[in-house]
């Protein structure tokens, strides 16, 4: 920024500025959470539950974190699910956007539904893709769902039918999208050789996103079925998680779904919601680089103490992937992430540091809750970053793969509030600046 604007900003942040005392002065809930930390109800919602705390005679009370799809546990979905079976996330999404499990042949034909759609428009992927690489994925996805919608005959048709119906084309092309605006951009940014695969109609979401990755195609049975489970753990987590939140807010305006899609993926790339999996990534490399994975558990405390106290990583005094907006005691989907990490790392030989990643988590815990007085829980970033990495999927895609989950949940809570609400959604903001007379330019100073 320029001299000449930053003076003009420095003096307007102090005519402007806003007391943090204003928030309770006006019961206005900054940043729509309660005093308690809770998040404010800003709707009403059928298809997911987030549970981390209940009220006990109007106090909050730490519980064991929960999560519910359409009414079902997720750890049931996925302990009751055979793991032959390479469909998990599929099934789960009919669950989340019709709202019962499906049969075998409703599965099958929803299966089929999605495979039909694979595809991209002709000359898409050479044009749009190929021809326009971006060294940024997530802006890049933005760009290629918002392209979308010049393919679309009826773009702006936003009945229930048709959002269902240009929902489902996005899930299914947005793993391909992602795929191959990779491979654009470490070919044309990286000098890397460029290798573009076909999308196969055989194959479900999870191996199409390792088999468009890789030059040699391959993947095992334990990638595709760690990699099935990452999408569903981040397929929903209800109405007030803030990428969902914003393509409600989006939608509600009665704009076409590829702009509440293209809205909710810019959320989902900030740090604090879905690009928390890489920091936390960055930061565990850190960690190892500087102690290495044979420390012992009072050289991880030490080390933790001193990212709370400011002086190591970013400086910022937090531990990424260490504690969750609504769970307390435990993240359900970090208890299943951790399971499964541990699974995948003996199969890559990489259990040693699984084991590190383990005891860190136990020590940041245990210091947190020490100083802060707490409870604090591992969150599902703590070991999605590490699950991305043994699975070969590059860091640009952490993000993306959230993306690609999410979408789900993005299409069933569209549809559920243009179904049960309809109004735009717009709350109110408390003015609290002052009253001023207009001044003639020759009179100001």
């Amino acid at each position: 920024m320029s001299d000449t604007i930053d003076c003009f900003f420095e003096k307007g942040k102090q005519i402007n500025n806003i007391e943090n005392s204003l928030y309770s002065l006006y019961n206005v809930k900054n940043g729509l959470r309660n005093e308690d930390g809770t998040g404010v109800l800003v709707g009403l919602t059928k298809i997911a539950d987030v549970v981390g705390y209940k009220r006990v005679d109007g106090k909050k009370v730490d519980t064991e974190g929960r999560l519910y799809y359409r009414g079902i546990r997720v750890s049931e979905l996925i302990n009751g699910h055979n793991p032959d079976d390479r469909y998990l996330f599929e099934e789960v999404s009919f669950l989340i956007l019709f709202g019962y499990l499906p049969n075998k042949d409703e599965l099958d034909a929803f299966k089929k539904e999605l495979s039909k759609r694979y595809a991209l428009p002709e000359y898409f992927l050479e044009s749009k893709i190929l021809g326009f690489p971006t060294k940024n994925m997530m802006n890049k996805l933005q760009q290629e769902v918002l392209m979308l919608y010049s393919y679309d005959d009826d773009p702006d048709n936003i009945s229930v039918e048709a959002t269902l119906d240009k929902g489902l084309d996005l899930i299914a092309k947005i793993p391909s999208i992602v795929c191959y605006a990779y491979r654009s951009k470490v070919h044309y940014f990286d000098k890397k050789s460029l290798f573009i695969h076909q999308i196969r109609s055989d194959y479900s979401i999870a191996e199409n996103i390792l088999c468009l990755l890789r030059d040699d195609q391959k993947f095992t049975k334990k990638e595709v079925e760690v990699l099935d489970m990452c999408l569903v753990l981040h397929a929903d987590h209800g109405g007030g998680n803030n990428s969902t939140f914003t393509n409600v807010v989006i939608s509600s305006t009665g704009t076409d779904i590829y702009s509440s899609f293209a809205g909710a993926i810019g959320s989902l790339k900030g740090p604090r919601h879905g690009g928390a999996n890489l920091a936390v990534k960055k930061q565990m490399d850190l960690v190892i680089k500087e102690i290495g994975l044979d420390a012992s558990d009072q050289e991880i405390e030490s080390l933790v103490k001193r990212i709370l106290d400011k002086d190591f990583n970013d400086n910022s005094g937090l531990i990424y992937g260490i504690g969750h907006a609504v769970y307390t005691i435990s993240d359900p989907r970090c208890e299943i992430l951790r399971a499964k990490c541990k699974e995948l790392a003996i199969e890559k030989n990489r259990y040693k540091e699984y084991e590190f990643f383990n005891r860190f988590e136990k020590k940041a815990i245990q210091e947190i809750e020490s100083r802060k007085g707490i409870h604090v829980c591992a969150n599902i970033d703590f070991y999605s970053g590490l699950i991305y990495d043994m699975l070969n999927i590059p860091r640009e895609l952490y993000t993306l793969m959230f993306v690609i989950g999410r979408s789900v949940g993005w299409l069933a809570h569209n549809i559920e509030n243009k179904l049960y609400s309809g109004r735009i959604v717009r709350p109110a903001a408390k003015y609290v600046g002052e009253t001023r007379d207009y001044i003639k330019m020759e009179d100001r100073k």
